[in-house]
């Protein structure tokens, strides 16, 4: 089974990064966009085959490792 997990800043905490790329694409010429805002994704591979399993397993990493859930939020998406 993969887990693919999509890391991202919870509404009003600062994005420098989000930031920097809105700024630098509207230097090169995409005026449209007015905002940006940067994540991660992190994708692992399972040995499971039990989809309930895995998502409380999954969580309990993003919770002690992978995400910082006083200014992180994540969605997890898993696949056979």
């Amino acid at each position: 089974m993969k887990a693919r997990i999509h890391i991202y800043l919870k509404p009003g905490v600062l994005d420098p990064q989000g930031s920097a790329v809105a700024h630098s694409l509207n230097h090169l010429g995409f005026e449209e966009v007015s905002a940006a805002r940067q994540g991660k994704l992190i994708e692992l591979d399972l040995e499971t085959a039990d989809a309930e399993e895995a998502e409380a397993r999954v969580k309990e990493m993003c919770d002690k490792l992978l995400a910082n859930p006083v200014i992180e939020n994540y969605d997890i998406e898993l696949s056979a």
